[in-house]
């Protein structure tokens, strides 16, 4: 079985240790940073399938580290604060979390959290996809579902884990419209509740990455009071 690393960022050592007995407790590899600098030069010399990210850091919080990975890596991460509020959350997410656990968390739901996204990662690498390449196009979009690219007008286009997820849902169903618990559902796997700012955020950030006009949307339209969906063009 392939050993799964897990990069634990959190500049309370007794934290980081915390979680990284956990990880260890599931079978998984814990390699711990005390600051977001201290992530990303692990980054640059070891592979990881999951970071959890603390927000509250010094020398380089959370979020400043999050925009700098997502400039180079798609790995999924997992915000932890001690704030509740959903301006921070949807601040995180917006940056590009791909999901967020407040202080004090549930070690079990933190487990379930972090199964989930590496499951999900997993899924879009290399690992059990077939060899026949698939292509769904819909008008400029080309998503290549072997490769886990999508391109808009030709050009390729990163997208995180959950937001491929996403964007692949809606493809294939083109035309369909989902609300945010059913997107949820599929996308994470888990039973949905209070949601709907965690998918509005995704799908704000899939809009700016396909859109000429994330405010006049050609692809990815909200059905007010239902749910979103990719126009069937």
């Amino acid at each position: 079985m392939e050993n799964i690393r897990v990069l634990v960022v959190d500049d309370d050592k007794e934290i980081a240790a915390a979680i990284s007995k956990l990880l260890r407790l599931e079978g998984y590899e814990a390699i711990e940073a005390h600051t977001g600098k201290e992530a990303l030069d692990r980054l640059k010399d070891e592979e990881f399938k999951l970071i959890i990210m603390d927000i509250m850091m010094p020398e380089l919080d959370g979020l400043s580290a999050t925009i700098r990975i997502r400039d180079k890596w798609n790995i999924p991460i997992i915000m932890l604060s001690a704030k509740s509020e959903d301006t921070d959350k949807i601040l995180g997410l917006s940056i590009g979390a791909d999901d967020y656990v407040t202080k004090p968390f549930n070690p079990q739901e933190l487990m379930a959290r972090v199964k989930s996204q590496i499951r999900r990662f997993t899924t879009l690498g290399a690992q059990g996809q077939s060899r026949n390449g698939t292509m769904i196009v819909v008008g400029g979009l080309t998503l290549n579902t072997e490769a886990k690219e999508l391109f808009v007008d030709g050009e390729a286009t990163r997208l995180t884990p959950t937001e491929y997820r996403i964007i692949e849902l809606l493809m294939r169903n083109a035309g369909v419209v989902y609300s945010a618990d059913q997107i949820y559902e599929r996308v994470w796997e888990e039973q949905p509740y209070s949601v709907e700012n965690t998918v509005m955020v995704h799908i704000r950030r899939i809009r700016e990455k396909i859109e000429i006009n994330p405010r006049e949307p050609k692809y990815l339209k909200v059905v007010w009071g239902i749910g979103y969906k990719i126009e069937k063009l």
